[in-house]
């Protein structure tokens, strides 16, 4: 088995203390079915070309530079030397900026994570930052440049090293305000609330990522079988969504109460009533009826 390859070395710093270290991508897409784009009529690879967007001639690497658009079609010029000097300099180092709770960063700045180990000469300053973090229930936020790029990273104990998942930063993250502005202010409560806490408290369970497949990718990998064998892919149903006016019925048959219907209370008056309760009993064989025909015709 081939050694996995580091993306960086350099050392993490905390106070006075360094030690060297290296980071480790900790997820990659590399083994996901990739696509080659084909010209339809002769089945042959395509190249991508870069041409000019008015003549349509076309551009070689040499002649092609970065440029900035200043206004509609006006760019300003960088040249490779002069995008190269604005490159922050890279001194190797993780600063320790501060140590923070580990769950205080929202995860929607998480970016992409590295499995951070030592190097030899390192392990017992790496060992006694990584206990010292679990003790104290800590995570570290540090910066270097990494990939020509300034970045802030937020580091963690995990198992025996530690992992080092690169932030995103403010400006690149949205503000949710615009996503839920339309979302309208409403309290469940009653029947409706209970029903939902008890299909959740039925559903849990812990993480374990080795049960979770790519179903995208297992799709795929069927839909290229199917094709070398000739044979076609049976088509999916459309899943139902749940109107507004059937979810307390969706809940309870979730709950597994899809049968059972509340029964009116029964009082002293009606009691009375003697054969007045046989009249009233049609009606309500004829609404249960209805109701329980409801779902049937929803899930056909």
């Amino acid at each position: 088995m081939v050694a996995p390859r580091a993306n960086w070395k350099g050392f993490i710093k905390f106070g006075e203390v360094a030690c060297p270290v290296a980071l480790y991508t900790a997820a990659s897409s590399s083994e996901r079915i990739a696509f080659n784009t084909l010209n339809r009529k002769t089945g042959n690879r395509v190249k991508r070309e870069f041409v000019d967007s008015e003549t349509g001639d076309p551009v070689e690497r040499d002649e092609q530079v970065k440029g900035y658009e200043i206004e509609n079609g006006q760019y300003i010029v960088l040249e490779p030397d002069e995008v190269a000097a604005a490159v922050p300099d890279s001194d190797k180092t993780l600063k320790v900026d501060a140590f923070i709770p580990c769950n205080e960063i929202d995860g929607v700045y998480f970016d992409k994570p590295y499995y951070l180990t030592p190097a030899k000469m390192g392990t017992e300053a790496f060992v006694l930052l990584r206990d010292g973090m679990k003790k104290a229930k800590v995570a570290a936020i540090a910066r270097t440049v990494l990939f020509r790029r300034m970045r802030t990273l937020l580091i963690r104990p995990h198992g025996k090293g530690l992992i080092a998942t690169t932030l995103n930063f403010d400006y690149e993250v949205r503000s949710s305000q615009e996503a839920f502005e339309e979302l309208p202010d409403l309290k469940i409560e009653g029947e409706m609330l209970e029903l939902a806490e008890h299909i959740i408290g039925t559903k849990k369970g812990s993480f374990n990522a080795s049960t979770f497949d790519d179903r995208y990718e297992t799709a795929v990998a069927e839909l290229v079988k199917a094709k070398i064998e000739g044979r076609s892919l049976p088509k999916k149903k459309a899943l139902a969504v749940s109107k507004e006016s059937d979810l307390l019925q969706a809940l309870r048959e979730s709950a597994g109460l899809g049968a059972k219907k509340a029964e009116p209370k029964r009082t002293a008056a009606n009691a009375n009533k003697g054969a007045g309760r046989e009249k009233a009993t049609k009606p309500t064989v004829v609404a249960k009826s209805k109701s329980a025909a409801a779902p049937t015709r929803r899930a056909s």
